[in-house]
């Protein structure tokens, strides 16, 4: 490391004179920076028109799905009772549903309170029952005295296949805690403890009859019917939970209520029963909401709005992109306008700072051959007709979009008239369908569909910018800007060090100068002290 000698000697101010004289010398490195400030704009330009790209390819993939032109719309005469959705496959027509009966889910509740109405105070389901139960005193908040052991429920799927679970209880559990192990269990149960009642509350996670009563044999009679089945004798559900299946010994009636299936009547003809209120028939998904008095009427028809809305933002979309990337390609570049330095924006106000910035990021792509390449390609890929279409079908103008005839437009789509691209939805959807996503040979464009032709130059399109600007998870040795940037680095490198020696170097002669001018003056002051003795 170089010693520097500031100019005690000299009464020079050395660092400003070697300030001064570097300046020149960094020139060249202001311009190496600038550059490379340029070419990482520029690579973040190519990166942004990616972005804008990929959003197109994302509606253009969207555009290939046959349900985006064959989607179709329900009606009912009554939403409050039953509703429906249409998929691409249901059958347009009117449809009559009569709702007998609707889904419920099994519920059954304590029958009576489970504080102990000897107690001073109520229950509390977060404390332990070991603690809310006076051994000595013979005294507990809950109607009887819980003990170590534990409890089955069985609940019943499709087919009446039944599931069991086991809850063990002990004295140090909760209440809340016994119904979090009840919840927990797979089950399909929901247990909670309402605090105003006094009472616990079981019920089923899903609606249906599953648990089946039957007289024919073979007999089946699992728990008297009941969804949620268990032993009312166990001890801790009898006395605790106060929890029973049946008001009688012989259980002809359940405390349990609901858990019963669905049932309407499909066309005046066909009786259906589903465990569920939501049921698919005819590709039409039924939801059922409550019980009518006589027919309702479901009617399916072709949803022109929107596939006349996917089409036009579709086209809203191309306009867009294609605008900014045009302006992108035209803009004209000021080489007047260098990025500017560290140094340069330190004299210079924000508001001219931004400016400036803006006359030199213009042009960072003009006339950029892959960009104008793809555009072209894609405004091919939308005005040629399709080879093998129906007529009246076979290009976008049959539809009533055509090219722009304004030159400063480029190539922007119009629609001169909605009412004949809504008609023609409504003639033919699948027509429609076919002129966007027309799958042809994959090679020759002329077969392939719009949204295909276009699927595939986008793709490409952005490839080619890829190899110039890369993804920004990439590292640099994979683009070709990239690639650029790592070179000028090692540049802007070796030069800052080429910098660093030519500073030393003069930090080192005018030290040996300020050396110099003390020893003479050291020897000015002897000579004039020997004559003033």
């Amino acid at each position: 490391m170089v010693t520097r000698i500031s100019g005690l000697a000299s009464g020079m101010d050395i660092d400003q004179m070697v300030s001064d004289m570097m300046k020149a010398q960094k020139i060249p490195l202001d311009k190496m920076k600038q550059q490379k400030q340029w070419t990482e704009w520029q690579r973040d330009s190519y990166r942004d028109v990616n972005t804008k790209l990929n959003e197109l390819l994302t509606m253009a993939k969207d555009m290939n799905y046959q349900k985006t032109y064959v989607s179709k719309k329900t009606t009912s005469s009554n939403e409050g009772a039953v509703s429906a959705t249409a998929s691409p496959s249901s059958s347009m027509g009117t449809y009559s549903i009569k709702v007998n009966q609707i889904a419920t889910a099994a519920i059954n509740t304590s029958q009576k309170a489970l504080s102990s109405p000897d107690s001073t105070k109520k229950i509390d389901p977060n404390k332990t029952f070991a603690e809310q139960q006076d051994v000595s005193g013979g005294t507990s908040s809950f109607n009887a005295v819980v003990k170590d052991g534990s409890f089955k429920l069985t609940t019943y799927g499709e087919g009446g296949v039944a599931k069991d679970v086991t809850i063990p209880v002990l004295t140090t559990d909760t209440l809340n805690g016994i119904l979090k192990k009840i919840n927990d269990s797979g089950a399909g149960i929901r247990a909670f403890y309402d605090s105003a009642s006094d009472k616990v509350v079981m019920e089923r996670t899903e609606t249906g009859n599953f648990n089946k009563v039957t007289t024919e044999p073979p007999v089946v009679d699992n728990f008297f019917g009941a969804e949620i089945g268990f032993d009312q004798s166990n001890d801790f559900l009898k006395n605790v939970l106060q929890m029973k299946l049946t008001t009688d010994p012989a259980g002809t009636t359940l405390t349990e209520k609901g858990g019963t299936n669905a049932e309407f009547i499909y066309n005046n003809a066909l009786k259906v029963e589903s465990t569920s209120n939501q049921y698919t028939i005819n590709g039409i998904q039924l939801n059922l909401k409550n019980v009518t008095a006589g027919n309702e009427t479901i009617s399916v028809q072709t949803d022109t709005d929107a596939t006349f809305d996917s089409i036009v933002k579709f086209v809203n979309k191309y306009n867009e992109i294609i605008e900014s990337v045009n302006k992108k390609l035209d803009e004209k570049r000021y080489r007047d306008y260098a990025p500017l330095s560290d140094d340069q924006k330190k004299d210079m106000k924000d508001k001219d700072i931004e400016l400036w910035e803006e006359k030199s990021k213009s042009g960072l792509l003009r006339g950029d051959s892959s960009l104008s390449s793809g555009l072209n390609t894609m405004r091919t890929d939308f005005y040629a007709p399709l080879a093998g279409a129906l007529q009246g079908f076979a290009q976008l103008s049959d539809l009533g979009i055509t090219t722009s005839s304004n030159y400063l437009d480029k190539g922007k789509l119009i629609i001169n008239d909605e009412s004949k691209l809504r008609s023609k939805i409504a003639e033919n959807p699948d027509a429609i369908y076919k002129l966007f996503a027309e799958n042809g040979d994959g090679k020759t464009k002329s077969t392939m569909g719009i949204a295909d032709r276009l699927v595939q130059t986008i793709t490409s399109t952005i490839g080619k910018v890829e190899e110039k600007a890369g993804k920004t998870s990439w590292t640099n040795q994979k683009f070709s800007l990239g690639r650029t940037l790592d070179t000028m680095n090692k540049q802007i490198d070796s030069f800052q060090d080429r910098l660093t020696q030519m500073e030393n170097r003069y930090y080192s002669q005018f030290t040996a100068m300020e050396k110099a001018i003390q020893r003479a003056n050291q020897q000015s002051a002897y000579i004039t002290q020997q004559f003033s003795g």
